[in-house]
């Protein structure tokens, strides 16, 4: 999952149509929410690479039919930033959460996915001369310290998973995209449905290449092998392209503070997909999470 901001600079100050709003909100939790457990049911036949590389050429199909029509819109000068967000926003990711998976409960990672608007800050006071204030600044520390519970909680006691880790960089590459992506891909006069469909013309192909130079053909011949496609299709078509168009929306019809309380939800839907698929939640798990939605609520907050 992540968050991208859209060309619209509009905040309304009142919900034209409330319902609807929050009804977006909960869709969207509910895709972000479950692509932890996409990942992990993916795993069953295909190996991470092949996981992540499924979802990236699922979106990448996805748009390529809207790509095409609108292609003489595109503002081929900032071509570098599509690949840019491409790479930083979607691909690493996708291959980072898919190795996490293997090893990691997506409840987990589904909390530690939360960690993405502390990245994003501090990404942007270090290289985008943003500010950061004392809440958020104690809201940074507090994000880290339930991100560090996370990481060292077990059912035996604390010990390091290092897969976590995974999770970790993959959070840190979406703060590194957002602050790309609003200084350079913010206020080119097109929608974020195209900018977002120029993103995944840059990374398609190169998911496709990787994916056809493992033995992804050999292993559709296995058991419940369409079943794992399905999932891991859906993790490009729901959770990598409809997602961002839903949250693109969202941010349009509402302000970005409401928008991003997404990021609260997120943790939630994980970890109860988690818990139904026999998955070991325990109390570090939970104070792990909490701390960390105390930290990006003050992050957040406004002044």
């Amino acid at each position: 999952m992540k968050t991208t901001l859209t060309t619209s600079t509009t905040v309304p100050t009142k919900l034209q149509n409330p319902l609807l709003v929050w009804g977006l909100l909960a869709l969207l939790a509910g895709i972000w929410g479950s692509s932890f457990i996409l990942v992990k049911k993916s795993l069953t036949v295909f190996d991470p690479a092949q996981v992540g590389s499924i979802r990236i050429f699922s979106a990448f199909c996805f748009f390529l039919p809207f790509f095409i029509i609108n292609i003489k819109k595109i503002p081929l000068n900032k071509a570098v930033y599509f690949l840019l967000a491409g790479l930083l926003g979607n691909l690493l990711p996708a291959y980072l959460f898919s190795f996490a998976g293997s090893k990691l409960d997506s409840g987990v990672s589904g909390a530690l996915n939360s960690t993405t608007p502390l990245f994003t800050l501090i990404v942007g006071a270090l290289f985008f001369s943003n500010k950061i204030t004392q809440r958020q600044g104690i809201g940074i520390v507090l994000g880290f310290v339930g991100a560090l519970l996370l990481i060292l909680a077990g059912a035996t006691g604390f010990h390091v998973n290092g897969y976590a880790f995974f999770v970790i960089a993959a959070t840190l590459l979406y703060g590194i995209n957002l602050n790309i992506t609003k200084k350079y891909l913010t206020g080119l006069g097109i929608d974020s449905f195209l900018i977002t469909s120029s993103i995944f013309m840059t990374i398609g192909p190169v998911a496709a290449g990787v994916l056809f130079s493992t033995d992804f053909v050999a292993k559709l011949q296995q058991p419940n092998a369409l079943q794992a496609l399905i999932f891991a299709m859906l993790l490009g078509v729901l959770g990598s392209a409809i997602a961002m168009v839903l949250f693109n929306r969202l941010i349009q019809m509402t302000s970005a503070v409401l928008a991003s309380s997404v990021t609260y939800l997120i943790p939630i839907v994980a970890i109860l997909w988690g818990v139904l698929d026999g998955e070991a939640i325990i109390f570090q798990h939970y104070l792990g999470m909490s701390i960390i939605l105390i930290g990006v609520y003050l992050v957040n907050k406004s002044n």
